[in-house]
């Protein structure tokens, strides 16, 4: 069974960086979705960082995959992850029960 995870990042470098890996970050986002591992994801506000709702067999897994995010590889954050256990899901939320 899947655990939930939530990988919370900060930027450690000026926005245009992060702007100039976007494109990079949304594709490595998007391929992770289609494989199955990423729930939701969006920005934060202010725009310091943002959140990965992370579906993985293990927390070493989310740690792995999450490591070969562009933002990380050219540490351009500094990543928190918090496994958490849903306890309800509303309608169209069904994707966040382990």
């Amino acid at each position: 069974m899947a655990s939930i995870f939530i990988a919370s990042l900060t930027y450690t470098v000026p926005i245009e960086k992060i702007d100039a890996a976007l494109a990079d970050h949304l594709a490595w986002l998007k391929a992770g979705h289609a494989a199955g591992h990423f729930i939701a994801w969006g920005p934060r506000e202010p725009r310091d960082g943002g959140l990965i709702f992370v579906k993985a067999p293990s927390r070493a897994a989310a740690e792995e995959l999450l490591a070969s995010d562009p933002f990380m590889t050219g540490q351009l954050a500094w990543l928190e992850i918090i496994e958490w256990t849903p306890r309800m899901a509303f309608p169209g939320l069904e994707a966040f029960n382990g």
